[in-house]
């Protein structure tokens, strides 16, 4: 490729499709039983971290184009919708985000994170914020106003806190980050913001989701992941298995092929589907 081309592509990566949307609050039909979100919001379709194994390549989670996109109105439109719910009692963890990355580079311009932050802040809903980004130390200041301000559902009183961050990491090695997370800060950054977080006073944890099979999930691999975890003031720590459906599986298995070619077979025999039930009992264990 000619450097040329490589800088068209470098744009390309930062073109950004701006749409309005009628809805951006949605309610889940049963509580996340990890999370415990009832709600989510994306600000954004798609994401400027590609991560290779990410569930919205492909399949039924994909958005409805293919550009990045910016929900431009999300803020207002949220600023509708909680008042909705608000004025019928009907409070719950909101999950920032579920299928996009909240605080991904574009929105240093946009600040459609930011501003859901305070609406969610103003009609006292608690929040889970799912994040790979450090840029999320920009918004403590809302974040601790959340925390003070948020009503939780009576039967998650006991947990006494309005805001949940979660840290998502699939490695703590930098080497296979750069190939499964290639826009993603380092995990040694991820877990620096994670202590920053901890020293404001508020609830914060680890998603180690997925771990990669036969790359980041044997005992040692999940042992380091854990300590650096707790290291850096986690509060909880989550681990879970890789799923890989349509476009998104040819994706990541032709990654296996390019830089791990020995476990090509390994992984065809692990996505049959008896075996992948065998190693998820054994993630759980």
């Amino acid at each position: 490729m000619t450097f040329e081309a490589q800088g068209v592509l470098r744009e390309l990566k930062h073109l950004v499709k701006e749409v309005k949307v009628k809805s951006v609050l949605v309610k889940s039909r049963a509580r996340d039983p990890w999370f415990l979100s009832d709600y989510s919001v994306n600000p954004y379709w798609n994401c400027q971290f590609n991560c290779i194994y990410c569930y919205i390549h492909g399949g039924r989670y994909a958005p409805p184009t293919s550009m990045l996109a910016a929900k431009v109105n999300a803020p207002e439109v949220l600023e509708k919708e909680l008042l909705k719910r608000a004025r019928r009692g009907e409070h719950g963890f909101i999950a920032l985000s579920s299928s996009t990355e909240p605080w991904m580079p574009v929105e240093e311009k946009y600040e459609l994170t930011r501003r859901c932050l305070r609406a969610i802040s103003n009609f006292s809903f608690p929040v889970h914020c799912l994040t790979k980004s450090t840029l999320i130390l920009r918004d403590l200041d809302l974040l601790e106003e959340v925390d003070r301000r948020a009503v939780l559902p009576r039967d998650l009183r006991s947990i006494g806190r309005g805001v949940l961050v979660t840290f998502s990491m699939s490695t703590i090695n930098e080497e296979e980050a750069r190939i499964f997370e290639p826009g993603a800060p380092k995990p040694s950054d991820r877990l620096k913001a994670l202590l920053k977080v901890k020293e404001r006073g508020l609830c914060a944890g680890v998603a180690f989701i997925p771990v990669l099979p036969f790359i980041s999930d044997s005992h040692d691999s999940l042992k380091a992941m854990v300590r650096e975890a707790r290291n850096h003031g986690a509060d909880y720590v989550f681990v879970g298995g890789l799923t890989l459906h349509g476009e998104g599986r040819e994706l990541y298995l032709r990654t296996i092929e390019r830089h791990y070619p020995h476990l090509k077979e390994r992984y065809r025999e692990l996505f049959e589907k008896p075996s992948l039930a065998g190693y998820y009992s054994r993630l759980e264990a």
